[in-house]
């Protein structure tokens, strides 16, 4: 017999009571208090999920991070995805770093390409920054810069596919922005992801200044900080070969995924995977 039908064989609210209150002993004696535990102590803290910020790099925009953002909020993490200026390594990881001072508790950073160099300095000295995670993502050393870390090992071919756009800069001086040609932009940024989905990228993709790329780096913060990166094995922006001579000299924790240099949309499960590995060390 069921406890519904037990319950509707009840004849009289004195002995419904009665049941009710020996029901409630018997819970209370085998549980205890709500904050107890066998040993007498306190059940352990739960403590918050730490918020995921998420900076994206040259050539995307925030919305590369959708599908992670879906896991991550799916699994309760509270999720940041920053609108990276790209228009120079010091004042993009100074704006990173004061969105990352206005969130209450920890934080665990992750960057995508360019985005890796802005969060190594934007979580320099800071006590909020729990963990950095790299995907697909520069991880420059003091004085290095992305643009010449791409030329130490071969097998890069972004600078083939690069259109050059001159632009006037704020303080009256002239510049370079940096597209990828979008017919070249499937081939060299997304070749694992469908062409339609490629496409839509190309067209929405974001300029990074040529300065920026040129800019060396300040102090990392990978080197106080622990790190995760996810190497893309089949990167024609940051080839394997210099994804995984970086990620050893931080003492990284390395997994890697045979990936395009769109490592965030086409694997955003094994992406969302890694940031999670970080994040749950956060404590």
């Amino acid at each position: 017999m069921n406890r519904h039908a037990r319950y509707r064989t009840l004849r009289t609210p004195l002995t419904v009571m009665a049941t009710v209150t020996v029901a409630a002993g018997l819970l209370a004696a085998t549980i205890g208090p709500a904050s107890a535990t066998k040993g007498g102590g306190h059940a352990p803290t739960q403590h918050p999920k730490p918020t995921v910020v998420l900076v994206h790099g040259a050539f995307a925009d925030s919305s590369s991070w959708n599908d992670v953002v879906k896991k991550l909020k799916h699994d309760g993490y509270p999720v940041v995805a920053a609108s990276n200026p790209l228009r120079g390594l010091s004042s993009d990881a100074a704006y990173v770093r004061e969105l990352v001072d206005s969130i209450k508790g920890p934080v665990v950073l992750a960057g995508h390409s360019y985005g890796g160099a802005v969060i190594s300095n934007a979580a320099y000295g800071s006590d909020k920054v729990k963990a950095l995670v790299y995907l697909a993502a520069f991880m420059p050393d003091k004085g290095e810069n992305a643009f010449d870390l791409s030329l130490k090992f071969e097998g890069s071919t972004l600078g083939d596919a690069l259109k050059q756009v001159p632009v006037t800069l704020p303080d009256g001086s002239k510049g370079v922005d940096l597209y990828i040609d979008q017919p070249k932009f499937h081939d060299q940024f997304a070749a694992d992801v469908p062409e339609y989905t490629a496409e839509i990228m190309a067209a929405t993709q974001r300029p990074v200044s040529g300065g920026a790329l040129y800019e060396p780096s300040g102090e990392p913060a990978w080197k106080t900080i622990p790190s995760w990166v996810l190497v893309a094995s089949k990167d024609r922006n940051i080839p394997r070969e210099l994804q995984v001579f970086m990620a050893k000299r931080a003492k990284s924790h390395v997994e890697e995924v045979r990936s395009s240099h769109a490592v965030s949309v086409s694997h955003a499960k094994e992406s969302a995977r890694i940031i999670e590995e970080a994040a749950r060390s956060v404590r």
